[in-house]
């Protein structure tokens, strides 16, 4: 390999049931013709359907994990230290000033392990972070994921629901259709609006901003509207913003409402950053049809419903069971590494020119993503986060 050409490396996932890869093999000859090449992780892939051979045909290079940080220019990772904070500890002795590292990155969640990334005097790039404009479009990983999230989550809830999605007419009679409500109309939502149509259930949909009616009626959904008014559902970014308590009383009166009559919810309402807002009350829970199903896929920001357990399937008194699945797009690692893996490689082909990395912080989708450089903390929102936990000013200390 060309010394002077730039090294992106691939370590293996370490955080508990992460099954994905940062890179997929298809993707590396568009890599190495920007001038970039490749050392990866043994057995970074496998997990994903990527053995390392599928790796080495295109020239890739396979190290152990340390050779990995130690010769990699620029590192590629699903989760970053930051978002494996037990796991992925041992990798900030790894990493080497002035490196790169481009992955989800849990700034918000996790703000003073970000902190210790920047004291190693790291590049850091978070993918959570991609501003939602047309150029990012295809950089944009969040939404790339939750396709698989919205897919896997009616997967999950037709497997459990014990009844069958599609209307059939048979010599014994006709058997009624699933009927299945669908809670957020972004990505995952529409995903999962689209398989449980596709799976032919009659299914509804609500979303707080006004605008998603037209996205739910487009999949062949019967938009759910409440008698709400929740201004301004929107960040600046195209990310949900957090809405006043009273709003959210009356969004779960309603919302237990139309619980009561269905087979099936999924619920995937996130704010970056924030804990999830709670919208099926252990009431609406109660209220509902024996036997139904639910999957909060906003588990791992404390879920949706009051009654989630992440990871755990909770089965009610009524017999409603409640799945929180955590991270559903590793259920399905080879259609979801490979989607990341343009997520990631769409970045990289932004950042090099001419063989040359170049990070131009005025430009903004750099200014959207980078999170750490320099040895400093350089994202407005992470120093937020950290003055508003109370530690921005441990932090300085320590520096100092």
């Amino acid at each position: 390999m060309d010394s002077e050409r730039l090294l992106v490396g691939v370590p293996r996932e370490t955080f508990p049931g992460e099954t994905r890869v940062a890179l997929a093999p298809t993707v590396l000859p568009s890599l190495m013709k920007a001038g970039m090449d490749i050392v990866i992780e043994t057995e970074a892939g496998t997990r994903a359907g990527f053995p390392d051979d599928a790796y080495t045909k295109h020239d890739a290079r396979i190290a152990s994990r340390r050779e990995v940080f130690e010769q990699a220019d620029i590192v590629t990772q699903v989760r970053t230290c930051s978002a494996n904070p037990d796991a992925g500890r041992g990798d900030l002795e790894l990493m080497r000033p002035n490196q790169v590292i481009v992955g989800f990155a849990e700034p918000l969640s996790y703000p003073t392990a970000v902190a210790e990334v920047a004291q190693r005097n790291v590049t850091a790039f978070a993918m959570e972070f991609m501003p939602r404009i047309s150029r990012a479009q295809s950089m944009d990983a969040l939404s790339s994921q939750a396709t698989a999230t919205g897919y896997k989550a009616v997967i999950m809830a037709a497997e459990r629901l014990p009844k069958m999605f599609p209307m059939l007419t048979t010599a014994a009679g006709t058997v009624p259709p699933a009927q299945v409500f669908v809670i957020g109309a972004g990505v995952a939502g529409l995903m999962a609006i689209a398989t449980a149509r596709r799976l032919g259930a009659v299914v509804q949909a609500y979303d707080v901003r006004a605008a998603a009616q037209e996205d739910i009626e487009s999949l062949g959904a019967r938009a759910v509207l409440l008698p709400l008014e929740p201004g301004d559902a929107e960040d600046a970014s195209g990310y949900a913003r957090e809405l006043g308590p009273e709003f959210y009383r009356r969004q779960q009166e309603l919302m237990a409402q139309v619980v009561a009559g269905v087979d099936v919810v999924i619920t995937t309402a996130l704010i970056p950053g924030k804990q999830a807002p709670m919208l099926i009350t252990a009431e609406a829970v109660a209220g509902m049809q024996h036997g139904a199903v639910i999957v909060d896929t906003a588990a791992e920001r404390g879920g949706n419903c009051e009654l989630t357990s992440p990871d755990s399937p909770v089965v009610t008194e009524n017999g409603v069971t409640i799945f929180g699945p955590t991270n559903l797009p590793a259920t399905v690692p080879y259609e979801a590494s490979q989607m990341y893996a343009k997520n990631i490689t769409a970045f990289l082909l932004h950042l090099v020119k001419d063989g040359k990395l170049v990070i131009d912080r005025e430009e903004e989708i750099v200014k959207g993503c980078l999170v750490t450089q320099g040895g400093e903390i350089v994202h407005t929102r992470v120093t937020q986060s950290l003055a508003d936990s109370g530690l921005a000013e441990v932090e300085h200390d320590e520096q100092a």
